[in-house]
């Protein structure tokens, strides 16, 4: 089954085409990766999937269901995280801190376990 399925997605910036396009399929369990030099689309993609950018044209699939992705929130929900590069990240938090930012309570398909994060920093200040 396909997890995420990405056809003919198209962006464009001004007289720019960032993605022209562009198909990526990624079944249950398989982890991809996007290499490609600067400029290439590859942050516009993912920005897509996260609902940061919106397509100008191609439809997104999530566990093989039409999905319609405006906003994070919509992306939260559907079970999509995303890490940014390293400006948008802060430097003081963990990585799973990070990911789950401004979320109050984190409803996806993966499971993080219970952890307390201010007391184990009160405990290693002691």
């Amino acid at each position: 089954m396909d997890a995420i399925r990405m056809m003919g997605i198209v962006k464009c910036f001004g007289p720019v085409r960032a993605n022209d396009g562009i198909d990526l399929i990624v079944k249950q369990q398989e982890i991809h990766c996007l290499l490609g030099e600067n400029g290439t689309g590859k942050s516009t993609l993912m920005n897509i999937l996260f609902g940061l950018y919106h397509p100008d044209a191609g439809e997104i699939y999530i566990n093989e269901k039409k999905a319609s992705i405006t906003n994070p929130n919509d992306a939260y929900a559907l079970g999509i995280g995303m890490v940014h590069q390293h400006f948008m990240l802060v430097n003081q938090l963990t990585v799973l801190e990070n990911i789950i930012l401004g979320k109050e309570s984190v409803h996806c398909n993966v499971h993080f376990p219970t952890y307390d994060f201010r007391s184990e920093k009160k405990a290693a200040k002691k």
